[in-house]
């Protein structure tokens, strides 16, 4: 059984089920599929062996962009929840501003980590959220991501 048939559609595909993402939403892109959790946006990412970053590990750009795509999930049900739409012309609410990402250990690559996203402050021009990263109870890497509203000009 999928994650979809147990919880539903995940928050990109019920939010945002045209986008283009290469984090949740391009077809040759990462897939990842967040949901609504206890206290926190969760998912879960199983790299492909193409993730490797030449060591047998998985690649830090690979999950700086799961971590930022994640806290998206974040931030686009945030903004759901205090009825702040995408302004005109706008794809999505917010646009990522920062990411601050911290590789504590290494993750593997054959195998599953799970995802935990927490919007931490909220605000109609700006949200933050804490994400991570978590491997056989072990963090492997955090993020800080700073969401600024996006207003097309």
């Amino acid at each position: 059984m999928s994650e979809v048939d147990v919880r539903g559609l995940s928050i990109q595909e019920r939010l945002y089920p045209g986008l283009q993402c290469f984090g949740c939403g391009h077809p040759k892109g990462l897939m990842l599929r967040s949901y609504p959790g206890e206290g926190a946006v969760v998912a879960t990412f199983r790299p492909w062996p193409e993730h490797d970053n030449g060591l047998g590990f998985l690649n830090g750009g690979i999950i700086s962009t799961v971590l930022d795509c994640h806290s998206a999930a974040a931030v686009m049900l945030q903004a759901e929840s205090r009825g702040l739409a995408p302004l005109a012309g706008a794809a999505l609410s917010y646009v990522t501003a920062e990411l601050d990402v911290r590789y504590l250990r290494p993750s593997p690559l054959h195998e599953a980590s799970d995802l935990s996203a927490v919007v931490t402050s909220a605000a109609e021009s700006e949200m933050t959220v804490q994400v991570e990263l978590v491997h056989g109870g072990t963090t492997r890497a955090v993020a800080t991501a700073v969401w600024k509203r996006w207003r097309p000009r």
